[in-house]
């Protein structure tokens, strides 16, 4: 049943982007409200029963995030993110979900809500949106991340619904209501969703924060009345599930900023995440009371801010911004620089000026650097390259683990038994981390007193349904899984690729070319080789005096076995050549056979 004392559910009505020029002379993003889109439905045969499905955001933090809500044949889809690629996966870019279980049922998408404007809920909506079609409802901020992205790509004609907290969206047999959260970044919708199984709280990334940078607190007061109808089941983050205490406010950060920038002498140089409007605002409001300039570097922060001071999330004084191409001929004193690269990403901002790469900014003696974001499992190795390289170019570096210039957007223990006090859910869903984090949530709601029969942990592509009686994981498994993008590529790099990548970091590349003479099939002059990542040829020249003798001998002997049928006798000669080459080095690298005919 749906709870009764719900006010009632209606259409919502688009709104206009509050575009403001105060701070910025660029032209507004042209963000359209959505239009009704309508499409032949695809007939299946009823369940009546609520399915829930993660694409992704059940294996990792920072991890795509994609959720699904299906009954009969309506279908709400939430986020749609990136994620940070592993390290076996060599020269991948990011990670994408995989959407062929949405593509299959496009026709039955009523909406894609975007809860917020962090990459890993929205960043993989340029791949993903363009299969899918449906409206996109969401706040205004992640509205004008989405359209620039989109922008960029040269994607048109997407639809969206600007929503705010209260506004009510009836989809299909779906009544679902936005609820203001704080997180690191403004504009943070969860969501209240009625269904003939009950209703749900969807709830990711947030935290309790009485004195946000922006904005007014997580509206525990709305979460509260709706527990009073009765909360089916509470869907929540978990990043922090292991962390305890309470997670402390941004004004902290606030704070910490005005102290560093007060008591250093030289330049300063803050990075964070490009979406980390609050931490923008901070760093704003260091600068300006401690008469410093500030310069923006990095396309994605720049973007972004831009976004942010259009839409008037952003307050900037006149002539605070300055001109990269003119930061050197301002005193350092009264510098201040706002970069990208705070997980040592490849091409970031940081990560040029500490390679020395960076065409406006050379890191110098003096120089502090301030790296405010916590690593995200995985980072670790290419954030302490990136600090050590700052380290040997004579600037001082300031971590979380320092000073307080981080504080998580997510809540911790307390926090979250707080959350689960007032929703007061039957059944309690941990999604958003790594399993163990699944796990570790699901035991604080045990201990908040859930029945541990009404827990469920679940992952990427198993099926949780809910019919008027009970909740459970289903035997049933989609298709999911990482699609990987490698520069323009998208989902080209599979698991062959990526082995044939890391037998070459491992173990290197062994190319043998053979010139063959087209008539007789004899080999005209003495097989080439090559060496990368294997050995210096140089220092192992009996290995390739040797190696040459025993391509000869394999090519004669299969040349007489299968004549000119030179696919099977390249791989008659990289498997023995594979064989040759383990027994003399104990390694297996990759051979590459090529015969050329002339």
């Amino acid at each position: 049943m749906y709870p009764t004392k719900t006010p009632a559910f209606v259409e919502v009505t688009p709104k206009n982007l509050p575009i403001s020029r105060s701070n910025s002379s660029l032209m507004p993003l042209p963000i359209k409200p959505a239009q009704e889109v309508k499409a032949k439905l695809i007939k299946t045969a009823p369940r009546n029963k609520l399915r829930l499905i993660a694409l992704g955001g059940q294996d990792g933090i920072g991890d795509k995030n994609m959720y699904i809500y299906e009954y009969n044949d309506d279908i709400l889809v939430f986020d749609s993110g990136m994620g940070f690629p592993s390290a076996e996966m060599l020269g991948v870019d990011f990670t994408i979900p995989d959407i062929t279980y949405l593509e299959e049922k496009k026709n039955m998408i009523r909406g894609i809500f975007i809860t917020h404007g962090h990459e890993d809920h929205i960043g993989s909506m340029p791949y993903t949106w363009p299969k899918l079609g449906a409206p996109i409802y969401t706040a205004p901020l992640t509205a004008g991340f989405l359209q620039a992205k989109f922008e960029e790509s040269g994607i048109k004609g997407a639809k969206f619904n600007i929503i705010t907290p209260g506004d009510k969206i009836k989809l299909g047999v779906f009544n679902i209501e936005a609820i203001h959260l704080t997180h690191s970044v403004p504009d943070v919708l969860g969501f209240a969703v009625g269904t003939p199984s009950g209703l749900f709280l969807h709830l990711v990334d947030w935290k309790i924060d009485y004195t946000p940078v922006f904005g007014k607190p997580t509206d525990v007061v709305r979460i509260a009345e709706l527990a009073g109808d009765g909360v089916r089941a509470l869907l929540t983050d978990s990043t922090n599930a292991l962390i305890p205490g309470y997670t402390i406010s941004e004004q902290i950060i606030s704070q910490t900023f005005d102290n560093i920038f007060k008591d250093t002498k030289g330049r300063i140089i803050i990075s964070s995440f490009s979406s980390q409007i609050t931490r923008v605002q901070q760093v704003i409001d260091a600068a300006v009371k401690n008469r410093r300039k500030l310069v923006i570097a990095g396309r994605s922060m720049e973007r972004n801010v831009n976004i942010a001071m259009q839409l008037g999330y952003l307050r900037v004084p006149q002539g605070l911004l300055q001109d990269i191409r003119h930061i050197n001929h301002l005193p350092n004193n009264e510098v201040a620089i706002m970069c990208t690269g705070s997980q040592g990403q490849e091409f970031s901002a940081l990560v040029r000026m500490a390679a020395g790469e960076h065409r406006q900014i050379q890191i110098k003696k003096g120089d502090t650097i301030v790296i405010s974001a916590s690593p995200i499992p995985g980072n670790e190795a290419a954030i302490d390259d990136t600090v050590n390289n700052l380290y040997r170019l004579g600037a001082s570096v300031i971590l979380n683990k320092q000073l307080d210039v981080h504080v998580s957007g997510h809540a911790n223990q307390e926090d979250l038994k707080t959350m689960i006090a007032l929703a007061k859910p039957e059944y309690f869903i941990p999604i958003h981390g790594d399993y163990h984090h699944l796990v570790e949530h699901g035991k604080l709601a045990e201990s908040m007193g859930i029945d541990p029969n009404k827990i469920i942990i679940f992952e990427n592509g198993q099926v949780v349904e809910f019919d008027q009686k009970v909740g459970s994981v289903t035997k049933e498994k989609v298709q999911s899984g990482n699609i990987l993008v490698d520069g323009s590529g998208v989902g080209d790099v599979g698991n062959i690729v990526l082995r044939d990548r890391q037998a070459m970091a491992k173990d290197g590349i062994f190319v043998v070319i053979i010139t063959v003479d087209h008539r007789t099939g004899k080999i005209m002059t003495s097989p080439d080789i090559i060496s990368r990542g294997f050995v210096y040829m140089r220092e192992a020249e009996d290995l390739i005096y040797k190696s040459r003798q025993e391509v000869k001998h394999i090519f004669a002997s299969a040349y007489e076995r299968t004549p000119a049928n030179y696919e099977l006798i390249k791989k008659t000669i990289r498997d023995q050549m594979s064989e040759f080459l383990f027994n003399a080095t104990q390694r297996h690298p990759m051979v590459i056979p090529v015969v050329i005919e002339i």
